[in-house]
Formats: structure tokens, sequence, C-alpha cells
């Protein structure tokens, strides 16, 4: 599926309170597990050790870090989002709120329904708030509910 895309501050505007998008499933391999848990030293056995986890492992098989399916973010907004208006530059500025509702089994697809939750004028640009769900395909649950911020930087803004 094609990223929306918006074209103007008076169109973000018009989407506050609205379900702005839903991205595209997004397979979470084994490889990505191991590698996030090389980059974060987090090596626990139910990410990282399959036989274990099939063995002792409620869920039978690996799971994601919650913090990697909540690193995926931008990796979804990217794909589900595209502001076409000159953005000189983006910040993520951080969660108000996250919960990992639910784990992600390795080999599970999911995908992101983002809400924008609000929008406040800066003096040097704009503060986008996204309630963002992940879900699972097929799952009764979502995975991860966040209140994401973000701030945009416009062209011609200092």
């Amino acid at each position: 599926m094609a990223a929306r895309e918006i074209s103007s501050i008076e169109e973000l505007r018009s989407l506050v309170g609205t379900e702005v998008g839903v991205g595209d499933w997004h397979e979470v391999t084994q490889a990505q597990v191991d590698l996030f848990a090389e980059a974060t030293g987090d090596h626990q056995w139910i990410h990282v050790d399959r036989a274990r986890a099939e063995a002792e492992s409620p869920f039978g098989t690996t799971i994601a870090h919650g913090f990697l399916t909540l690193s995926l973010l931008s990796m979804f907004v990217s794909r589900t989002v595209r502001l076409t208006m000159p953005i000189r530059m983006g910040i993520n500025y951080g969660l108000n709120r996250v919960r990992f509702v639910s784990p992600v089994p390795v080999g599970s697809r999911i995908r992101p329904r983002m809400i924008l939750q609000s929008l406040e004028e800066l003096p040097d640009g704009q503060q986008l708030v996204w309630a963002v769900t992940i879900e699972r395909e097929g799952g009764e649950k979502p995975c991860c509910v966040a209140e994401w911020l973000v701030r945009h930087y416009f062209e011609g803004q200092p």
C-alpha cells in the first residue's frame, strides 16, 4: 500500500483526531531480533534461544523485544504517511505513553494504525502527537500502543 501523502500543514491540521493511515504488514524475523539483541546487549533467552523458547516459553517460540517493536515506529511512519511539504528536519521528541500489550512471536506480521492525536504550533515548527497501535496479524490484542511526539521544522523556519 502506498503511503498517504499530505501536502500542506492545513491538510495535516484537518486530520487531527482521525486515523491517518494503516501501514503494510511487516514480518518480524529472527535475524532482526538477533541484530537488535546484539545492538542493545539484551540477549535474554526468550528472544534469542529458539530451542529453549520452544521448550520453555509460554509462546512456543522466540518473541521480539518490546523495544524492537517500538523502534519500528520510525520505519512504519515513513511507510504509512509521507509529508510532501518542504521539511527541513524531523525530530523524534519522545513518548508520552507506551504499553507492550501482547508479545510478537518471531515470524509474526505486524502493522501500524496511526491516529493524528494533536498538532501544536511551535515558534519554529509543529509538534505532532501520533497515537500508534501496532497490531499483529491474527492477534486478539495489539502488540504495542504508543503516544509518540514528533517535531517538524519546515523550510524557511529557523
